[in-house]
């Protein structure tokens, strides 16, 4: 787990990759400033960016295949300007754009029966990456709670994300889960908080 003061630094270094690029077209990697050790560990990560409370991109890393640092970096390019949903972001943008980083534990896979699966999954704890051959959707711990998701949907979006039929959960695609520490701008260049996003979890205590 990251410390306050080393999310906010995570959260510094996406949007300062992105405005770098955006100012200068030069693509920085934190190699150029000092960060503390945990920024060389090798982490998942995926940025998103977020316009007027909309998404204006996501992209990162799902699997621990970089040092933080390096992830970092490269999901908030990626999102800022590689994106296919999204048109690049503009520098009159970035005053609009929330940064949000979320770092990830690696992803273990639920090789559980079908209908066991969604008692499997908490609600605003775990994300879920979803696969059969080479198709692979992911989406984040924090989008079933903010969109109001049960297991059995959040189970059925990630199926549709990958390209797949909502119900290739039950039908021998691989599901993995996993959890992420999120931190967020609390308005654009403000504030660096932590999120817990359990608080908006439909999980009955």
């Amino acid at each position: 787990m990251l410390t306050e003061d080393q999310g906010k630094k995570v959260v510094k270094l996406a949007r300062d990759a992105i405005e770098t690029y955006l100012w200068t077209g030069e693509m920085i990697d934190g190699s150029e400033i000092q960060l503390p050790p945990v920024f060389a560990e090798t982490r998942g990560v995926f940025v998103t960016l977020n316009k007027n409370g909309e998404l204006r991109g996501c992209i990162g890393h799902p699997y621990a295949d970089s040092p933080l640092k390096y992830a970092v970096t490269d999901s908030a390019i990626s999102a800022g300007f590689r994106d296919p949903r999204f048109p690049p972001v503009s520098k009159d943008e970035m005053d609009h754009i929330t940064v949000e980083v979320t770092i990830l534990t690696p992803p273990e896979r639920l090789n559980l029966a079908p209908n066991d699966i969604p008692s499997s999954i908490e609600i605003g704890r775990h994300g879920l990456i979803v696969k059969r051959d080479y198709r692979q959707g992911l989406l984040l711990p924090q989008v079933a709670p903010e969109h109001d998701m049960d297991e059995v949907e959040f189970l059925s979006h990630t199926c549709l994300k990958a390209g797949l039929p909502h119900d290739a959960w039950t039908t021998g695609a691989e599901v993995y889960c996993f959890e992420g520490q999120i931190f967020a701008e609390k308005e654009p260049q403000g504030e660096v908080l932590e999120k817990d996003i359990r608080e908006k979890s439909c999980i009955k205590e």
